[in-house]
C-alpha cells in the first residue's frame, strides 16, 4: 500500500469517478507517477497527472512531463500510412515492392501493403543476429528486412511484428513521400493537431522525459501469460528474435539514444492528453478544428478485423485491425466495453484509444511499467471509470 499522491490537473465533475479510480492507482497499485486524460465529443473533459517522473522520486510528474509510449506509437505509424492512402498515394492491396522495390527479395513481391498493418507479413523479425548499432540505424535495419524471408507463409497466419513493424510501414511512408516517419507525423500529424508527441525526441526535449522503471518478471502467482517464457523456450524462435534482435549493450527507454532515434514501432513520447486529443479526433469523424486527420470510411478500415486468433509471437490470442489493435475476446483486454474501440497498447501498460460509437478518445501513461502483455489493470480501471460516466 502506498502512500495517497497529489493529484494535478482538471477534472469536469461528471468524471469523478476517473479521478477517483487515477487516485487509487497509487495507493493500491504503486504508481510512481502517470496521467490520464479523456477526451469526450471532442472536449477534454479529464486530465490529470500525479507522483514522481524518475523511479528515485527526485521530479515531479509535470503538466509537460512526456514518456516513451512504447507500442502506442504503432497507431500514430499506421495514422501516417493511413493519410498516403486517403490521398490515394498508396494502395493498401498493391505490393509493397511497388513502393519499395528491394523489399521483393526473399520471395516477397506478393505481400500486400495490408499486411505490414495487419501483422501478416512474417517479418516479425530478422533472423541473422544484428550489431548492436543497428538498432539506431535506419538504413541498416531496413536493408536487412528487405533481404528477410518471411517466418511463416504470409497471409497464412499473423504474429506481432513488435519492433519491426516500425520500420517497415516507415519504409513504405519514406518512400512514397521523402521523409522519415518521425518528419511526416510532426508534419501531417502532431503540429497541426498541436500534439506533445514525438517519433524521434529532439535532445531539447530530454529533460521533460520520464524514467522508466524496467518491465519486471511475473510474480509467481501472475494468472497471465508469460512473454518470458516463450522467449526462453526458443532462444533462436521467432519470439525471441522478435524483442532481442538487435539488442544492445546500451539500449534502454532512458538513454539519450534511444530517445533520439525513429524507432516508430516503439519508441514514441508523448503524454495522455496527446494520446487521448489524437484517439478524441478519429472518435469523431477524423476532423476537428480545422484539422482532418482521416475520412470516416478510412476509419472504419482501421478498426476492420484483419487477424484474430493464436499469435505466433506472443503466445496468446490477439486480434488486430490496419495497423490497431482490437479489443480482446477477454474481458480484462479490452478498451473499455466499447466492442467498435480501437488503439494500441504500449509495453509496461501505456494505452491509447478510440471508441467512436461513444465519442471518446483515452489515453494513459505512466513510468512503473507492469508485466502484462497486453492492457494493464490500472489502464482498465481508468476507462472502466470513465464509462461510467457516460452511462456505457
Amino acid at each position: 500500500m502506498s502512500a495517497a499522491a497529489e493529484i494535478h490537473g482538471t477534472c469536469d465533475p461528471r468524471f469523478a469517478a476517473v479521478r477517483d479510480a487515477f487516485a487509487a492507482n497509487f495507493t493500491d497499485q504503486d504508481e510512481i507517477g502517470a496521467a490520464v486524460a479523456v477526451v469526450a465529443d471532442g472536449r477534454l473533459v479529464v486530465d490529470l497527472w500525479a507522483g514522481w517522473a524518475d523511479p528515485g522520486r527526485t521530479r515531479p510528474w509535470q503538466r509537460d512531463t512526456i514518456a516513451n509510449v512504447y507500442s502506442c506509437t504503432k497507431g500514430m505509424t499506421a495514422l501516417c500510412l493511413h493519410r498516403l492512402v486517403e490521398t490515394g498515394r498508396v494502395d493498401l492491396d498493391a505490393p509493397v515492392a511497388r513502393y519499395w522495390p528491394e523489399f521483393a527479395q526473399g520471395d516477397k513481391g506478393r505481400i500486400p501493403v495490408r499486411w505490414l498493418l495487419s501483422h501478416r507479413a512474417g517479418l516479425a523479425a530478422v533472423k541473422p543476429m544484428l550489431p548492436e548499432s543497428a538498432l539506431y540505424d535506419w538504413n541498416a535495419m531496413t536493408t536487412a528486412l528487405a533481404a528477410e524471408t518471411p517466418w511463416w507463409e504470409p497471409g497464412s497466419t499473423h504474429g506481432y511484428h513488435a519492433v519491426t513493424f516500425g520500420w517497415l510501414v516507415g519504409e513504405v511512408v519514406k518512400r512514397v513521400s521523402g521523409r522519415s516517419l518521425g518528419t511526416f507525423f510532426r508534419d501531417e500529424v502532431a503540429g497541426p493537431l498541436g500534439l506533445d508527441f514525438h517519433i524521434g525526441l529532439d535532445e531539447s526535449h530530454h529533460g521533460r522525459a520520464a524514467d522508466l522503471t524496467m518491465i519486471p518478471m511475473p510474480p509467481p502467482e501472475f494468472e497471465g501469460p508469460r512473454l518470458a517464457a516463450v522467449i526462453m523456450s526458443d532462444p533462436e524462435g521467432v519470439a525471441a528474435r522478435a524483442f532481442m534482435n538487435p539488442i544492445s549493450l546500451a539500449h534502454g527507454p532512458n538513454l539519450p539514444a534511444w530517445r533520439s532515434a525513429e524507432i516508430p514501432g516503439a519508441n514514441g513520447h508523448a503524454g495522455a492528453r496527446d494520446l487521448a486529443r489524437a484517439y478524441g479526433v478519429l472518435a469523431r469523424g477524423g476532423e476537428q478544428d480545422g484539422v482532418r486527420l482521416a475520412g470516416r470510411e478510412t476509419i472504419d478500415a482501421m478498426r476492420t478485423e484483419q487477424s484474430v486468433g493464436p499469435d505466433l509471437v506472443l503466445g496468446v490470442s490477439t486480434r488486430f485491425g490496419l495497423g490497431f489493435m482490437l479489443p480482446q475476446d477477454a474481458p480484462d483486454t479490452r478498451f473499455g466495453p466499447g466492442t467498435g474501440s480501437f488503439g494500441h497498447p504500449g509495453a509496461g501498460g501505456h494505452l491509447g484509444f478510440a471508441d467512436p460509437e461513444a465519442g471518446v478518445g483515452f489515453g494513459y501513461v505512466m513510468n512503473r511499467l507492469g508485466p502484462h502483455i497486453l492492457v494493464d489493470p490500472r489502464a482498465t480501471r481508468l476507462a472502466n471509470a470513465a464509462y461510467e460516466t457516460l452511462g456505457a
